[in-house]
């Protein structure tokens, strides 16, 4: 097959352009050809799959397409710029050159499916062209629909041509019927996979990788979090959980947090606030660094007011490390109390209780090996891609 993979986002920094480049990276390693659309601020290239880039305007690029920078629903670590923020003239433009470059692909590149990302302006571009196209909601996508009503046009006829519908979760699923009114038989429910050659455990010195993040201090155990800076990820109810479980363990507890976002200045505030000794902010990291942080870490925290999927738990288990999250979104579809533990939403004191578990428990050795396990069998991307690769199959049918 022919497959054009189109996304609002680059490949690094954000959920689903990770889910973008492993989807890529498998459906070419499976032999099929593969081409990505996708908006950058810098030249970037993948061996194991053709690019199209929209250069936006960034600090350093040169003879960009669109004068500003790539609009998120949040943020991404490369722009702050939102949807919301454009005007209209540059939500027209933005749009425009989606539809003109989507169409340039399918004279150029002659696919027989399109996959467009998220619910949003890719799959109105796919729905002129012609070519049978499905789309998946990462559940951010939603988010924009309620926030900026310009952008219904576009996302509503998008939904309504699309042959399928993956959803990541049972809520974001449930949300697709009830915002753009898709039919049950249009939705195939697809949990997100992760890299197993990346995500796994490693035997790891936890004092040489702290120290190529500039921390030289000795901790007792670790605690991560991993994601943006943003409201919704609740990392001020993580910052007040760490007030409770510094004090309610036996040793120095170190809590990473690693990812940039439009809150960063504002929860370095609420650390000095709380008098936290032993929080360190990590900026942005990559994917192997994120991978050397899950495997030094004793529990890894998704404290989100809401999550779409959350894949970075997933993710986390791969690396043998237990996971506590929040008991709404996609976590309660997979995060078991084998390999970790729900909470309520805004509660730092439940919060700081499963930590303290997790840290505590007596048999840490078999809670991370279920954990790697769990993930392996359960969220592998070969997995997966299976499951998508049919469904394109089916709609070119």
């Amino acid at each position: 097959m022919r497959i054009l993979i189109l996304n609002h986002f680059p490949l690094e920094g954000s959920g689903s352009g990770i889910y973008t480049k492993n989807l890529a990276r498998e459906l070419s390693e499976m032999g099929h050809d593969v081409k990505v659309v996708f908006p950058e601020i810098e030249s970037v290239s993948f061996d194991a799959f053709e690019t199209r880039v929209i250069m936006f305007k960034g600090p350093e690029t040169q003879a960009p397409e669109i004068d500003y920078n790539f609009p998120c629903f949040t943020s991404h670590p490369r722009s702050i710029n939102t949807y919301y923020d454009l005007s209209q003239e540059q939500l027209e433009a933005y749009v425009d050159k989606f539809v003109e470059v989507t169409k340039e692909e399918v004279e150029t590149f002659k696919p027989d499916v399109i996959h467009a990302q998220h619910l949003w302006i890719t799959p109105y571009a796919a729905s002129l062209t012609g070519v049978p196209y499905i789309v998946t909601a990462h559940g951010t996508d939603l988010k924009g629909f309620v926030k900026d009503k310009r952008y219904h046009k576009y996302a509503l006829e998008g939904a309504k041509k699309a042959k399928k519908i993956i959803t990541i979760s049972e809520q974001v699923d449930e949300e697709v019927t009830a915002l753009y009114g898709v039919e049950k038989e249009r939705k195939v429910l697809v949990l997100n996979g992760y890299d197993e050659n990346l995500f796994k455990v490693k035997p790891l010195k936890r004092s040489e990788i702290l120290s190529d993040f500039n921390i030289f201090e000795e901790p007792d155990y670790i605690v991560s979090f991993a994601g943006k800076l943003t409201h919704f990820k609740g990392v001020d109810v993580l910052l007040k959980a760490a007030k409770i479980y510094e004090r309610a363990i036996d040793g120095n507890v170190l809590t990473l947090i690693a990812g940039n976002g439009e809150l960063y200045e504002e929860l370095h505030t609420l650390k000095e606030q709380l008098h936290l000794q032993h929080v360190r902010f990590l900026g942005h990291v990559n994917q192997n660094q994120l991978v050397d942080l899950y495997n030094i870490a004793d529990v890894s925290t998704v404290p989100s007011r809401t999550e779409p999927f959350g894949l970075v738990a997933i993710e986390a288990l791969a690396c043998g490390t237990p996971v506590v999250g929040t008991n709404q979104g996609g976590l309660p579809d997979f995060l078991i109390p084998e390999v970790g533990t729900l909470v309520p939403v805004d509660d730092d004191i439940a919060l700081a209780d499963a930590i303290v578990k997790e840290i505590k428990t007596a048999d840490k050795e078999k809670r991370a090996n279920e954990a790697a396990a769990y993930a392996l069998k359960n969220f592998s991307w070969k997995k997966s891609i299976g499951v998508v690769a049919e469904l394109y199959e089916s709609v070119m049918k």
